[in-house]
């Protein structure tokens, strides 16, 4: 019985997706939506949050329940699509940003990688007199 209800919750259960919005209530003052906004553009926190209160102060406060609605509505980011460094921010923005520009750069990464494997292997398997001299020499 255990046993379907794990399965049964595991394949109703969607993975957290890098693609979405969330709050991110660990960097966030206020429920975390500028914070959330900020990591899903790529736009530093604090120019959000200034730009959020330019906008309460030019609209006279009808911006706020918005605010408290995407707040409410959002759900918080995950624990686990915490980044590791800036470079993996930057990427996971520029996937939100454009997928397919994101997919032509890992697939000329691949290319490149790929280049340079096979001049590898191609100055390691053709005769070369001066590295089977040096292999020789470590002997």
């Amino acid at each position: 019985m255990a046993d379907d209800q794990y399965r049964d919750r595991y394949l109703t259960e969607q993975p957290a997706s890098r693609t979405r919005f969330y709050r991110d209530k660990r960097n966030g003052k206020v429920m975390g939506v500028c914070a959330g906004i900020a990591d899903y553009t790529g736009f530093d926190v604090s120019l959000v949050r200034v730009c959020f209160l330019a906008a309460v102060f030019m609209s006279g406060g009808s911006v706020l329940p918005f605010y408290f609605i995407a707040g409410w509505v959002a759900p918080a980011k995950p624990a686990e699509q915490e980044y590791y460094d800036r470079e993996e921010r930057q990427f996971w923005q520029g996937v939100r940003a454009s997928p397919a520009r994101s997919a032509r750069d890992i697939r000329s990464r691949f290319r490149d990688i790929d280049r340079r494997l096979a001049d590898i292997e191609s100055y390691v398997t053709t005769e070369n007199r001066s590295l089977a001299r040096e292999i020789e020499q470590l002997r």
